[in-house]
């Protein structure tokens, strides 16, 4: 791989690190925070608050990938790139620097509301146009491994005060962070160079629109979307709602369980290239549906074992069984999507269907994980993910192998 080439991946990982960091640093904070914008109450009353405003901000990102979807196929991946670090700067500034209910009243849920939004509009329109951009970018024999590190960078830093800081002002730290290093990325990626696969195209070519997305790929746009759903129902219920799950169901400490799944995910994302570098050998189709299947049958077995799990070690050795097999997922499944559809609708065939089924099923997980839980039939969540699980890989399963049918031109 070329250096021009190489810089230009590292540069799309590290935008996309940052906009994944700011999105995830309200899920992971949650626990601190909720006080600070509810009345007092129970406490899974406010995280299902907190988990209600983080769904809001998921049925906005349909709006991001339509809006900056059809931008990133008009005017260029790097300036869909570009607009969308920007902003979720301006979101996570505005959560940054949000009052409280002690002394906004209604008012503070309202702000972090409207924050949550502008981060799901940039969020929405960040997966399609940085997996559009790293695809194209990488080459067809290691486009598996390059475009895996798309997740790798969801990896975000961890404050390193005490509970009472948190609770108190340190939660708005990540965030200040976030918004300045979102300025950064801005800046790096105004200076991106731009993919041949957009470069190229003719001038003809026909519009990227959601009409046009629908009647020329139906059945791609229905499976990506059941897939997506599956896929990030999983991804959000072993990662963020797991930190939730370890403190309200297990009875593990806020630390011990910010701690374990601070290694889990640092694992995970470890995990994402060796995913990546085995489906340039064998192909995705052969991955993905692996997965789908072990999610089915290992869901309900390893959520009853955490929900009574004794010690830090054993959960972390419960949880890293179902994230191991997860990565074979998250580190192919955007350069799955992105192979399937040509360049002049690309973006939106990739971001669309995607954040229809995300919005609908990942942004949800907790607050009907939590919603299960209060009604006192928890157990049903586990089979809710097994479920979807099985979905995913008979959708997998009705379309082809992308690696060795690509509609990436430059293949």
């Amino acid at each position: 791989m070329d250096g021009k080439r190489l810089k230009s991946i590292i540069g799309g990982s590290a935008g996309n690190l940052v906009e994944w960091y700011d999105w995830y640093a309200y899920t992971s904070l949650s626990l601190y925070f909720a006080a600070s914008f509810f009345p007092k109450g129970d406490p899974t009353a406010q995280l299902l608050a907190t988990a209600a405003i983080f769904a809001v901000g998921f049925l906005m990102r349909p709006v991001g990938a339509w809006l900056m979807g059809v931008y990133g196929d008009r005017h260029g991946r790097k300036a869909g790139l570009a607009l969308s670090v920007a902003l979720m700067a301006a979101g996570s500034l505005m959560i940054a620097f949000a009052p409280t209910y002690a002394s906004a009243g209604v008012a503070a849920p309202i702000w972090l509301t409207l924050a949550r939004m502008v981060q799901g509009l940039s969020v929405g329109g960040e997966y399609g146009t940085s997996a559009t951009y790293l695809s194209e970018m990488a080459t067809r024999e290691r486009r598996g491994f390059w475009s895996s590190f798309q997740y790798v960078t969801l990896i975000g830093g961890q404050a390193t005060l005490s509970e009472a800081q948190l609770e108190a002002w340190g939660w708005r730290i990540p965030f200040v962070i976030g918004a300045l290093l979102a300025v950064a990325v801005y800046i790096l990626r105004r200076r991106l160079s731009e993919t041949a696969s957009f470069s190229t195209q003719s001038t003809e070519r026909p519009p990227s629109t959601i009409g046009n997305l629908w009647r020329h790929h139906p059945r791609e746009f229905i499976l990506i979307a059941v897939i997506s759903a599956g896929g990030s129902l999983s991804f959000y219920a072993y990662t963020t709602y797991m930190q939730k799950f370890l403190v309200n169901t297990s009875g593990l400490t806020k630390t011990a369980s910010s701690q374990v799944m601070t290694i889990a995910l640092i694992v995970f994302a470890l995990l994402q290239p060796v995913w990546g570098l085995i489906s340039d050998k064998v192909g995705r189709k052969p991955l993905l549906i692996g997965y789908g299947l072990s999610g089915a049958f290992l869901a309900v077995p390893i959520f009853t074992a955490l929900a009574s799990v004794q010690t830090p070690a054993a959960a972390l050795g419960l949880v890293l069984i179902p994230l191991t097999l997860l990565a074979a997922y998250t580190s192919i499944g955007a350069v799955y999507k992105a192979e399937l559809f040509p360049a002049h609708i690309r973006t939106l065939g990739v971001a669309f269907p995607y954040a229809i089924g995300n919005a609908l099923f990942g942004g949800t997980a907790e607050y009907v994980a939590l919603w299960f839980k209060q009604t006192g039939i928890e157990a049903a969540f586990y089979w809710y993910v097994a479920g979807f699980c099985a979905l995913m890989a008979l959708a997998f399963a009705l379309l082809p192998d992308s690696a060795k049918n690509s509609l990436i031109a430059e293949d």
